[in-house]
């Protein structure tokens, strides 16, 4: 392998890993009370944050005002992410990663635990020597009671 084919799997290893890392940023920042300026400042100025029921925010402005309302319905959350399929292209790059939370929402009359869980798909560009987060779209799979959990019980029960 000449010196050049090496520098290329070593840039594409480091990039797998700075994906990855700024996923977990992204994962941290929101289990932190959604701490709305560390997640914003994960986008790029004109990226896009699509959360299925939620809603979609455009622009890192967007995204910020979005994110400063979520403690209000949204408790606590730990994201799992797990199980991320990263494929890069020079600078650009798309990830699929599963999502595993459990979950408190306020609603009325206080707050209720659940189990949630979605798709993320996402796009990243490398700006500058880093790697931001183009686009984020989670694609809902699963929001059940814990207490009931996501199927019957046997006899009812």
């Amino acid at each position: 392998m000449d010196l050049d084919a090496i520098e290329r799997r070593v840039t594409e290893l480091e990039d797998l890993e700075a994906i990855r890392q700024l996923k977990a940023r992204y994962c941290a920042a929101c289990d932190d009370n959604y701490d709305a300026d560390a997640i914003a400042a994960l986008f790029t100025e004109d990226g896009v944050w699509d959360g299925a029921g939620f809603g979609r925010f455009e622009g890192r402005a967007a995204i910020r005002e979005f994110f400063r309302t979520v403690p209000r319905r949204m408790a606590f959350a730990i994201h799992q992410v797990i199980n991320p399929i990263i494929e890069i292209d020079g600078e650009r790059a798309r990830g699929t990663w599963y999502l595993l939370s459990p979950c408190t929402l306020r609603r009325q009359g206080g707050e209720r635990a659940y189990w949630m869980a979605a798709v993320y798909h996402d796009e990243y560009v490398k700006l500058g020597g880093g790697w931001l987060i183009k686009s984020l779209r989670g694609e809902s799979r699963l929001w059940a009671p814990y207490e009931r959990g996501w199927a019957p019980a046997e006899n009812g029960q």
